[in-house]
């Protein structure tokens, strides 16, 4: 079977990374391809009047004609597009958008598939990029300040007898909460500890509950801002049903050596002092090297302009939303809730940070290329290996999925961009 196709006819593109291509797949191909379909009809269609397998072509092509007719575009033009694209030295990154389809009896299958391409990207700038520099030093009185969020979070709480809830105390509380919205879901919770006049305590809380004693209860209502940080809560307005059961002092354990034992495995206070320095110095280093390389990358982004293609912005805007109502649900959030969302105006909201992505990832490509940065086999395995034990399966389980997935090409070129970044960090560091 012939596979040549007649010379194509490339337009100019309606924007830098879109290219147009038209194609012709010879008639003999056509006409061989309709022949081994109708084939396929005639073992198969079932006509009353005709046994089957004998049913006569001029009657198949008759009664299947739409049918063939579709079969033979989808058998014919992603394979002819592929030959073409690959002819002509191109390699799409969308899918193409096939129109000017003719299809005629005895004639050539023509139609033009517009798609788009990476754009011709040359990185300059990058080793000149000096990352920033910041003091992660530990001082002694973070470590004393972190000691005592530590002798904080150890403190027990004894009750009260026969007085007011005042400033300073704390209420054991069960509460029931209900929005004013319909379809609303109460919320419901018991053994909760307010500090009256607390600085992370909610006001209306301490409002209410002030002068309150063991085994009243309180009516009340709360309006929480658009930016409350419980995204379940944020903008909404909350009737609380507040029982107060008990009214409790907070007791604070001694900075010594009994208290660094009860905390962990420590021999001495000193030893946890050791600890907690050793590990905010780790965050610190930590947060400051993220810090750097966001930098680098802002960097990169601003001294490399260069059009991307709207589809690769379009999948990176699928993957920040689905990561975000991934999150929104762990924090509880409903799934009738999410599909009320305003998913257009949340895909217009995503669209400048995803497209900065896309061309940090494309420019990091280019530098792993040119600095000839790989990826060994023993990343990849590091990899599945942790994504098993996070989800609790055999690491050939992962590989098999990932692999049937093609997600392996992806967890590649992700880990070869962080070897290209932390190349960058560390040769300038």
């Amino acid at each position: 079977m012939t596979t040549e196709t007649t010379t194509p006819e490339t337009t100019l593109p309606r924007n830098e990374c879109e290219r147009e291509v038209a194609v012709e797949v010879p008639a003999d191909v056509v006409a061989q391809e309709s022949q081994v379909i109708l084939e396929k009809y005639q073992k198969l269609a079932r006509i009353p009047g005709f046994r089957r397998g004998k049913v006569p072509p001029g009657v198949l092509r008759q009664r299947f004609a739409a049918e063939i007719r579709q079969e033979v575009v989808e058998q014919l033009v992603p394979r002819f597009f592929r030959q073409e694209v690959e002819k002509q030295g191109l390699q799409p990154v969308s899918s193409p958008q096939i129109t000017q389809m003719k299809l005629e009896d005895g004639e050539p299958l023509r139609f033009t598939a517009t798609f788009e391409v990476l754009p011709p990207l040359q990185v300059t700038g990058y080793r000149e990029l000096v990352p920033e520099s910041k003091d992660t030093s530990v001082s002694p009185d973070e470590v004393e300040a972190e000691l005592e969020h530590l002798r904080q979070r150890h403190a027990t709480y004894t009750a009260i007898e026969g007085s007011a809830l005042g400033d300073g105390d704390f209420a054991d509380v069960s509460f029931t909460g209900k929005t004013k919205q319909e379809d609303s879901k109460p919320i419901s919770l018991d053994d909760v500890m307010v500090e009256i006049g607390g600085a992370n305590t909610v006001r209306e809380f301490s409002e209410n509950l002030r002068g309150a004693r063991a085994g009243e209860e309180r009516v009340f209502d709360v309006a929480y801002a658009q930016d409350f940080a419980d995204a379940r809560l944020a903008g909404k307005t909350v009737e609380y049903r507040v029982t107060v059961k008990a009214i409790k002092q907070k007791n604070l354990p001694a900075l010594d050596d009994d208290f660094a034992k009860s905390v962990g495995e420590f021999a001495s206070l000193e030893d946890l002092r050791t600890r907690i320095r050793e590990n905010m110095q780790h965050e610190k280093t930590h947060r400051a090297e993220h810090e750097a390389k966001e930098k680098l990358v802002e960097a990169l982004v601003e001294r490399n302009q260069f059009p991307v293609p709207h589809a690769l912005v379009d999948r990176q805007v699928d993957l920040r939303l689905e990561r975000g109502l991934r999150a929104l649900a762990a924090q509880g959030v409903r799934t009738q809730d999410m599909q009320k969302m305003d998913l257009p105006r949340l895909r217009a909201g995503q669209r400048e940070a995803a497209l900065k992505e896309v061309k940090a990832s494309l420019i990091l490509e280019k530098i792993a290329e040119a600095e000839k940065i790989e990826v060994s086999d023993e990343d990849i395995q590091k990899e599945i290996d942790a994504l098993a034990g996070e989800m609790r399966q055999p690491p050939e389980t992962i590989r098999a999925r990932l692999t049937r997935d093609g997600a392996l090409d992806r967890i590649r070129s992700r880990i070869r961009n962080e070897k290209a970044l932390d190349f960058l960090y560390r040769r300038s560091a």
